[in-house]
């Protein structure tokens, strides 16, 4: 099964919860629009994805059964270069956040300056409940599924929540297998032995942490023991706790889907990232105490690190944080009544499509390395990252400044602004 619908009018609608991501990141691109005052015809055409695809992803169980899942690949806009983003794997995916996703990897990679345009996959499965050869039957047949409209000229795919290394492996090997030949380019995130870039796994958390760092230069502050609270320990969250502390940084409380931890004292995130392998969660970890995962967002710290997924800061709670900044590792974490309530408070929001675009920058890096078949040192790529992260930062800082807007309108205004320009600059065909 192969759907293609080029507007979002033609998509059926998906429950409140996730619609809310979708309608909250078309509210914050009219916001921008209107401050951008673009035409009639460039709003409908920043709207709307460029291209909508929805697969069956049939797989044969480990039982000798037949399951089928939803996938979905949606490219939001090329006009910058070929589409760009992850593939997630999670059971709470569907076409609404899909369609959301993409659009503000179009937005964040125009932010840093980068030719790609936005993308977005996932199928709805928990990858946890899979064996390891249902994982990759999965992987491959989504693959199979897609093949048609992916490649390292057109859309190339990365890891994202419920998905790694091991699954770019499976789905380069997929579409080489069907070119004839090996295509590394057509993924990023890939396995070093692969041509995958060095830094790439704590690229995302690398950029987040230079642009707090920017951030705190601008604000006059210094960050020696400065406290953080990070709010999902998966690979970006664990990453960056890991990071700020070997920068100074004390970590204060961690959470994730099993539970929440806090000590004022500080806690080591090396210790706790082996207790989590160990025991399934940071939960009941022996150094420190425990609280409701919710309790991260009202726990007294100067930086929330929220590093989960999309709208856990919304106007129920936001109220309750008491954070000096927050930089958003995940993807449209805070909702826009939230950020209403977070600007209020004078809380300073270093956005998604800003804070967490080291990731798409490295893999940009590494479709580079992989084109060229030469590879940088771990430390050119952190160098080359932090020109970008830095550049991206002033130039969102100075935006906010001129135009007299919180971070996330400027950031919007930026990446927009970059998108519309390209739109104008090639034209409509035919």
């Amino acid at each position: 099964m192969l759907h293609i619908m080029d507007n979002r009018n033609g998509i059926k609608k998906e429950p409140k919860a996730t619609q809310s991501v979708w309608q909250g990141t078309l509210s914050r691109l009219d916001h921008a629009m209107d401050l951008l005052d673009l035409t009639p015809g460039e709003r409908k055409y920043l709207s709307n994805p460029r291209k909508v695809i929805e697969v069956a992803v049939t797989v044969k169980m480990d039982s000798g059964d037949i399951d089928i899942f939803s996938g979905y690949r949606i490219q939001h806009n090329t006009n910058r270069g070929p589409a760009k983003g992850g593939i997630r794997f999670h059971p709470d995916v569907d076409i609404d956040e899909i369609k959301a996703l993409a659009m503000l990897m179009t937005w964040k990679c125009a932010v840093v300056g980068i030719p790609y345009g936005g993308a977005k996959g996932g199928v709805a499965v928990d990858p946890t409940k899979l064996s390891a050869r249902e994982l990759e039957n999965l992987t491959r047949r989504y693959t199979f599924e897609i093949i048609d409209n992916i490649g390292p000229e057109k859309d190339i795919q990365a890891p994202d929540v419920g998905t790694n290394a091991q699954i770019m492996a499976w789905i380069m090997d997929t579409y080489s297998m069907d070119k004839g030949y090996a295509v590394p380019g057509v993924v990023t995130g890939k396995p070093i032995s692969l041509g995958g870039s060095l830094g790439r796994e704590e690229a995302t958390s690398q950029g987040c942490v230079y642009t707090l760092l920017s951030a705190l230069k601008v604000h006059g502050i210094d960050s020696t023991n400065l406290s953080i609270a990070v709010q999902g320990f998966g690979n970006v969250g664990c990453n960056a706790a890991k990071i700020l502390y070997d920068t100074g940084f004390k970590v204060v409380g961690l959470s994730d889907v099993g539970g929440a931890i806090y000590n004022f004292d500080g806690i080591d995130p090396y210790k706790v990232e082996a207790h989590a392998k160990k025991e399934g969660s940071v939960a009941r970890y022996p150094d420190a105490l425990e609280m409701a995962g919710e309790d991260i967002f009202s726990l007294k710290c100067d930086i929330l690190f929220p590093a989960a997924l999309e709208n856990h800061i919304t106007e129920a709670n936001a109220a309750n944080i008491k954070a000096l900044f927050i930089v958003e590792g995940a993807n449209a974490p805070t909702t826009p009544d939230a950020d209403k309530i977070l600007n209020d408070k004078g809380i300073f929001i270093i956005p998604d499509i800003l804070a967490n675009a080291g990731g798409v920058t490295v893999s940009y890096f590494e479709w580079v390395q992989g084109r060229d078949a030469y590879f940088w040192s771990k430390r050119k790529v952190n160098l080359s990252l932090r020109d970008i992260m830095d550049k991206a930062f002033y130039e969102v800082y100075a935006l906010s400044k001129e135009r007299k807007v919180d971070m996330r309108t400027a950031a919007n205004m930026l990446g927009v602004g970059r998108v519309a320009e390209a739109v104008r600059l090639r034209g409509i065909y035919p």
